[in-house]
């Protein structure tokens, strides 16, 4: 359950719009951005959540019978307490880690 540390935020924080487009020049398109990286984000959580959880995936015919995984909950619990993906594609978007184009922009060059 190792990841990578950064000082992401696990709540909401109000942004200045203004500063978190400047680099991009056009709100609508920072958004799009973002949420795209928050996308990719999201699924390469969502695969390494559910490769860590086949380890625990118990082979029984029998539905009525429920059993609980101590390690599985502290694994899901793990995860659900990491700040969310959008927080931290933002946090990549501010300090410049998140690489982008503009294809339409790059044709009228």
């Amino acid at each position: 359950m190792e990841r990578k540390s950064t000082a992401t935020p696990t709540t909401t924080i109000t942004r200045d719009v203004k500063a978190l487009s400047a680099e991009v020049g056009n709100i609508y398109e920072t958004v799009v951005i973002i949420a795209k990286r928050a996308n990719q984000i999201a699924a390469d959580m969502k695969q390494e959540l559910e490769s860590k959880l086949q380890d625990f995936k118990l082979y029984n015919d029998n539905l009525e019978e429920v059993s609980e995984n101590k390690e599985q909950i502290e694994v899901s619990r793990y995860y659900e307490r990491m700040p969310k993906p959008t927080l931290k594609a933002i946090k990549e978007f501010e300090e410049g880690k998140v690489k982008f184009r503009n294809p339409l922009q790059a044709k009228e060059i």
